[in-house]
C-alpha cells in the first residue's frame, strides 16, 4: 500500500502505510445546518483547478447579454455556435445556465458524508437488519451519500416536492422565495428537480417505482422531465387524487379539487403493480347457483367487439332456442372451442336455460386481486382535511400546513407491489408522513418494511416536526383531546449530512476513511457494535452479518485475530491509499473475509458524480 502522490505526512510509515496519529489532526466537520447563508455552485465542487477568473470567463461566454456579441472573439463565437448546435432539438428545454443551483460556501470542494446523532435515535435500531433512517440536511447531499450506500436497493420512492405555485411560500431556490412574477420560475424549478430525480433513479431496483405528488403548476413540465430521466417507455400512469371534497366558492374560474401522482417504473417490463383485495360487494358478484364443485362463478359476456367470421355462428340452447351474436359482433370462441366449454359445464343459459349463452368465470380462475386504477377518491385515500387532523392530533398547534394523509401513502406503497420487506425512500420528507405510513402498514399486516427519509431543517421542519412525529408514533402519544394512542413500534436511526475536503490528497483520503463509519454501516446494514478497537471496529446485524472497518495499518493484526476467534465471515473495509487492498496481509483468514478498499469504494462513486479531479491535475500547492 504505497502513498499516492504528494508529500507523505507524519501518519505514513516507511512502507507507505498509515499508522495512528498521536494527536487528532482532523479538521472539524461542518454541519449542513450551519451552511445556511452564502452558497456556491455545486458544479465546481471538486474542480480545485478552476479559478474564479476562469469561471467568470466561461460565464461571460455562455451569456452574450453580459457584454454583447460584438465583444466576443471569433474563437468564442465559434464555440458558442457549436454549443447551440449541440443542443437538443426536441423535448424539454430551459435555461439551465442561468438557473444553476448554488450551495453553501463551506460545501464547495467538499464531499458529503453522514454523522450520527445518537441522542435522536429511537428504539433499537442497531440490532435490526434494516433500520428506519432519517437524514437531516439538503436532500441533494443526502442523495449523494445514498449513491454509495443504496444504489439499486430502493423498492419505492415517494416524494412530495414544492409545487412552485408562485404564492411566495412554496419554493425557495438559491436562498430566494420564487414568486409568480419570476421570469425563470419554471427553469429554476426544473434545474432543482433534475439533479435530484437523476440521482434518485440510480437508487431504484430494476423492479422499483417512483410516485411524485404534483399539481397543475408544474405537472406538464414534470412529466416531460421524467420522460427524459426515466424514459417515456417507463411511464406507468397519472393518478388523480381527490384532495378535497368541497369546491372553493371564492376560486377564480374553476375550483381545483384534485392533485396528481406521476408514476414511473425503473424498468416497466420488470415492475408489477400490487393487487387489492376484493370488497364484499365485489365478491357477491360470484355465486354458485348450480352447486358447481369448482366454486363460485359469475356470468361473463360471450360476444366480442372485434368481428371474426370464424366465430360468427348460431348457438342452440338446451330448449332449442337459437342465438346469434349481436349485430357487428361475433362470439369470443369458435365452434370447436364452444363445444369444449359446453362439455366442461362452463357455459350457462341462465336460471331457466332460456337466456343468452354466457361464459362461467370462476373466482378461482380470475386474478386474485383487483388491479389499481388511476382515480383515488377521498374515500379511498383520504384528503387534505384528514391529513391536517392527523397532524393536529400529534401537534395541537398544527405547525405544518401542507401534509399528506397517511392513507394516501399507504395506498402508494400497496400499489407499488413491493414485498413486505420493501425499502421506501422519501427525500422531500416534510412532516414525516411517509415514515408514519410505513410504520402503520407494518402494524396492519405484520410487514418489516423500512424507510429512509431526507429533509432539511428550514423552519425546524426536521427537528421540530418530522423527528418528533416519528418518535411519537413509534413510542405512543396522547392526542390534543387527551386520548392515548398506542405506539406502532419500530425504530429510527438519525443522521445529519456533513462534509470533508474533496481535494484528492493522501491526508484527505485518510480523513474521509475516518469519517466513513456511518456510511459503511448504512451500506452493509450493520449497526450493532461488536468490537471497538483504536484502529478497527466490527459491527453486526440481526442476521449475523459482520462488518469490519480497519482505519490504520496497526489494526490489521488485531483485526485478523478477532476474525480467527470469531470464526464468522466478515465484509472488511481496509484503509488503502490505492484502489486495492494488499491481500498478502490477509492470507491466513482469506476464507473468512471479503476485502474492500476505503476510501476508494466511496471516491469511485463520487468521482462519477462530481467529476472528481485526478491527483495529477491538482496544483502542487493545493495538495
Amino acid at each position: 500500500m504505497k502513498a499516492m502522490g504528494g508529500q507523505r505526512h507524519s501518519w505514513v510509515d516507511v512502507r507507505g502505510r498509515w499508522r495512528m496519529p498521536s494527536v487528532d489532526e482532523h479538521k472539524p466537520l461542518a454541519s449542513d445546518d450551519e451552511l445556511c447563508e452564502r452558497r456556491t455552485s455545486v458544479d465546481t465542487r471538486l474542480d480545485s483547478s478552476c479559478s474564479k477568473s476562469t469561471t467568470d470567463k466561461k460565464h461571460r461566454m455562455s451569456h452574450p447579454n453580459i457584454n454583447g456579441y460584438e465583444s466576443w472573439t471569433k474563437e468564442s463565437l465559434i464555440l458558442e455556435i457549436e454549443k447551440l448546435e449541440r443542443r437538443k432539438k426536441y423535448g424539454l428545454i430551459w435555461d439551465e445556465e442561468t438557473t444553476k443551483e448554488i450551495f453553501e460556501e463551506e460545501s464547495e470542494y467538499k464531499l458529503p458524508i453522514l454523522k450520527t446523532v445518537p441522542e435522536k435515535w429511537v428504539g433499537d435500531a442497531t440490532s435490526v437488519n434494516f433500520p428506519n433512517v432519517l437524514i437531516q440536511g439538503d436532500n441533494y447531499h443526502a442523495l449523494s451519500v445514498l449513491q454509495y450506500t443504496h444504489k439499486n436497493k430502493i423498492d419505492i420512492i415517494y416524494i412530495d416536492p414544492p409545487y412552485n405555485t408562485g404564492n411566495g411560500d412554496t419554493f425557495k431556490y438559491n436562498d430566494k422565495i420564487i414568486n409568480s412574477d419570476d421570469t425563470y420560475k419554471h427553469s429554476k424549478w426544473l434545474s432543482f428537480m433534475k439533479k435530484r430525480l437523476f440521482l434518485s433513479k440510480k437508487l431504484l431496483k430494476d423492479t422499483g417505482v417512483i410516485f411524485i405528488s404534483i399539481d397543475d403548476h408544474e405537472y406538464a413540465q414534470l412529466k416531460l422531465l421524467c420522460n427524459e430521466i426515466f424514459d417515456e417507455s417507463n411511464y406507468v400512469a397519472t393518478i388523480v387524487w381527490q384532495k378535497k371534497y368541497v369546491a372553493a366558492n371564492d376560486a377564480k374560474g374553476i375550483s381545483t379539487t384534485h392533485e396528481y401522482l406521476l408514476v414511473y417504473a425503473r424498468n416497466k417490463s420488470s415492475w408489477r403493480p400490487g393487487l387489492f383485495k376484493r370488497t364484499q360487494q365485489q365478491l357477491q358478484a360470484f355465486q354458485n347457483t348450480d352447486d358447481d364443485t369448482r366454486g363460485p362463478w359469475r356470468p361473463s359476456d360471450l360476444s366480442a367487439r372485434t368481428y371474426n367470421a370464424k366465430s360468427d355462428y348460431v348457438i342452440t340452447g338446451p330448449t332449442g332456442k337459437k342465438f346469434s351474436p349481436p349485430p357487428s359482433r361475433s362470439w369470443t370462441v369458435n365452434k370447436e372451442r364452444f363445444k369444449e366449454l359446453l362439455d366442461d359445464d362452463r357455459i350457462t343459459f341462465g336460471k331457466n336455460n332460456t337466456g343468452r349463452p354466457m361464459l362461467k368465470k370462476f373466482l378461482t380462475d380470475v386474478r386474485q386481486g383487483i388491479t389499481p386504477d388511476s382515480w383515488w377518491s377521498r374515500d379511498k385515500a383520504d384528503d387534505n382535511k384528514a391529513a391536517r387532523y392527523e397532524i393536529k392530533d400529534l401537534f395541537p398547534n398544527n405547525i405544518f400546513s401542507t401534509p399528506k394523509p397517511t392513507k394516501l401513502i399507504k395506498l402508494v406503497i400497496q400499489t407499488a407491489g413491493a414485498s413486505k420487506q420493501a425499502v421506501i425512500l422519501d427525500f422531500f420528507a416534510g412532516s414525516g408522513t411517509t415514515g408514519h405510513a410505513v410504520l402503520q402498514l407494518n402494524k396492519d399486516d405484520g410487514g418489516s418494511r423500512s424507510f429512509i427519509l431526507c429533509t432539511n431543517n428550514e423552519g425546524k421542519i426536521c427537528t421540530g416536526v418530522c423527528h418528533p412525529r416519528l418518535k411519537k408514533v413509534i413510542n405512543g402519544y396522547t392526542t390534543s383531546k387527551g386520548k392515548k394512542v398506542v405506539g406502532l413500534g419500530g425504530n429510527l436511526a438519525y443522521f445529519r449530512t456533513a462534509f470533508v475536503d474533496a481535494a484528492p490528497t493522501d491526508k484527505n483520503k485518510k480523513i474521509l476513511t475516518d469519517h466513513s463509519t456511518e456510511m459503511l454501516c448504512l451500506k452493509e446494514n450493520c449497526f450493532q457494535l461488536v468490537k471497538k478497537h483504536s484502529a478497527y471496529r466490527v459491527y453486526k446485524n440481526g442476521d449475523g452479518k459482520y462488518l469490519g472497518i480497519v482505519y490504520y495499518y496497526d489494526g490489521i493484526d488485531p483485526f485478523k485475530e478477532f476474525v480467527k476467534q470469531n470464526n464468522k465471515h466478515v465484509t472488511a473495509y481496509i484503509f488503502s491509499l490505492s484502489n486495492d487492498v494488499d491481500h498478502s496481509d490477509f492470507v491466513e483468514i482469506a476464507g473468512l473475509v471479503t476485502l474492500k478498499p476505503i476510501p476508494a469504494t466511496i471516491l469511485n462513486v463520487y468521482r462519477r458524480m462530481f467529476a472528481y479531479v485526478d491527483t495529477a491535475t491538482v496544483p502542487r500547492k493545493a495538495r
